[in-house]
């Protein structure tokens, strides 16, 4: 049994993770809107609430899957 006790990622996976859940939390931030309350509000279906933000996440998810496969140039692996 070897002494190798590495982590499966290197820093720079785990800077990029890190990166990709804050580009998620802001896409979900920006999907919430305002509380409408009881009367019809039209402004929960601007772009913002409905497509930016779900756009960013969605980029948020997929750039989360490029820093997990992410190899390093120096890597051996």
């Amino acid at each position: 049994m070897s002494d190798n006790k590495r982590f499966g990622l290197d820093k720079i996976n785990l800077l990029l993770i890190a990166v990709a859940f804050v580009v998620i939390v802001i896409g979900f931030a920006l999907m919430t809107g305002v509380s409408s309350g009881e009367t019809y509000n039209p402004e929960i279906f601007a772009s913002r609430y409905v497509t930016v933000g779900p756009m960013i996440s969605f980029f948020g998810f997929i750039f989360m899957i490029f820093a997990i496969l992410y190899k390093g140039k120096g890597s051996k692996k």
